[in-house]
């Protein structure tokens, strides 16, 4: 058999997939991939009933390269408009809030990232002069066994770019 070749029909290749979610890894990260794509189609149901217009969905962009020369690529997960104001917009979805609340996962590296993201998207669509902000919307979406619904908060405006700007120390700051 070469490298790369299935052994037998595509449905022996399937059934040796284990989807099962007692499995350590394929079945929660099945999962987790799930959670976060119903938790981004909640969120954008929920911002279209509010008032805002989407006009991106999972937007991804390289942004640079590291150290070693590898590219850099970072997504927003929804961009909107509210009124006038493009929102660069980050879902976090979990099932349970219980541990701690899903936003503060949207930590100052991935901040950077979606930053970096949109003053790219700013640039190619030419809006870099039209008002704009960072918003995260938190889902939590409860197990099947709670008879509760989704709870769905956006928070606006929830970082601004100044905490990333670099500092200018005075010629002599030892006066």
């Amino acid at each position: 058999m070469s490298p790369g070749k299935n052994s037998g029909p595509p449905e022996a290749l399937l059934d040796s997939i284990n989807t099962d979610s007692s499995s350590e890894s394929g079945g929660d990260s099945f999962r987790r991939l799930e959670l976060g794509k119903r938790g981004e189609e909640l969120a954008a149901a929920y911002l279209q009933k509010v008032g805002f217009r989407i006009v991106a969905a999972n937007f991804a962009i390289p942004v640079g390269r590291n150290l070693v020369g590898a590219i850099i690529g970072a997504e927003i997960d929804l961009v909107a408009y509210e009124g006038k104001t493009l929102c660069f917009i980050e879902v976090k979805s979990r099932t349970s809030d219980w541990f701690a609340p899903p936003q503060v996962n949207v930590d100052r590296r991935k901040q950077r990232q979606i930053a970096r993201a949109a003053r790219a998207y700013r640039r190619v669509f030419g809006v870099v002069n039209d008002p704009y902000r960072y918003d995260v919307i938190t889902v939590v979406l409860p197990g099947e066994a709670e008879s509760a619904g989704p709870d769905v908060q956006l928070l606006r405006n929830y970082w601004t770019e100044d905490q990333f700007r670099k500092r200018h120390w005075p010629e002599r700051y030892w006066d």
